[in-house]
């Protein structure tokens, strides 16, 4: 390893880069140059210790323990950093509970190797290590809920910073367009009172109409009665003509027959005056 220390973590995420390598022991940058960094805040294993902690198993669940320890701190700081939108937050989060679960998980796996240690030592050794990373977690955790808050609050902040600008931006327009709305008013109010004016006259000459209309209704009502006046007129001439038809065809029958008696009163004359003998 690097400079003869006795950890190296290689890890790297999202915009900050732990993708140098970093010499620590117990939680303490061993080289102050610039690319090593403080990456580790809780104990770390003594490696040193004889047979379990030489274990390969066990340095690779610390190496895990450890890379997602890191992780969970940058998110945590990219979270506390997080101005917005309230997606980016909501995206973070979900990394943060993912590396939570991959980090209890491990823990769990560390303290079931630890349980399986043969040697009392190695198995009190080991669950301190547990422990350790056990306080770690809840560390984060509520270091989690802190950058929660704070970016919470942030957004919240801007959110009403927001609001206000556009809030004033609109008491402006509502300023600039005051003159505009009171000439539309007044052009409103010019319009109303023309359409009041030709409403009245619209009345008025409704009233007209129905006055010619009722008047126009009367003659109609007097021509009717005419009308019937003169039906019943027509229909008392037309019983006199059809009598006086009659009385017609009965006068010429009987002038018929008449004149067929006289007819026949000469004919009897003239045979008794010429023909004697007949």
């Amino acid at each position: 390893f690097a400079n003869s220390c006795d950890f190296v973590i290689y890890t790297s995420y999202s915009s900050r880069t732990f993708g140098k390598y970093a010499c620590v022991d117990q939680g303490v940058c061993a080289d102050q140059r610039e690319d090593c960094v403080y990456l580790y805040t809780g104990s770390l294993p003594d490696f040193h210790e004889p047979t379990t902690m030489d274990d390969v198993h066990v340095r690779i669940c610390e190496q895990e323990i450890i890379k997602y320890d890191l992780e969970i701190k940058a998110l945590v700081q990219d979270i506390s950093e997080c101005a917005g939108p309230q997606s980016e937050l909501t995206e973070l989060n979900c990394k943060v509970k993912e590396r939570f679960k991959h980090l209890r998980l491990r823990i769990q796996d560390l303290e079931q190797m630890g349980k399986e240690q043969d040697r009392e030592s190695d198995r009190l050794a080991l669950l301190r290590h547990v422990e350790g990373h056990r306080k770690q977690m809840l560390s984060n955790q509520t270091a989690w809920r802190k950058a929660n808050l704070a970016s919470n609050l942030a957004i919240d902040k801007m959110e009403k910073e927001n609001l206000l600008n556009v809030g004033g931006t609109e008491a402006k327009q509502r300023k600039l367009t005051k003159q505009s709305l009171a000439q539309t008013s007044s052009d409103i109010t010019e319009n109303l009172m023309s359409i009041s004016r030709m409403m009245s006259q619209q009345v008025k000459q409704s009233t007209e109409t129905m006055s010619t209309l009722a008047t126009s209704s009367r003659t109609v009502l007097e021509t009717n009665e005419e009308f019937k006046a003169m039906t019943g007129t027509i229909k008392l001439g037309r019983k006199l003509i059809t009598k006086y038809n009659r009385r017609e065809l009965t006068d010429k029958l009987l002038i018929f027959l008449a004149l067929a008696l006289f007819l026949a009163t000469v004919l009897y004359i003239l045979k008794k005056r010429l023909l004697p003998f007949l």
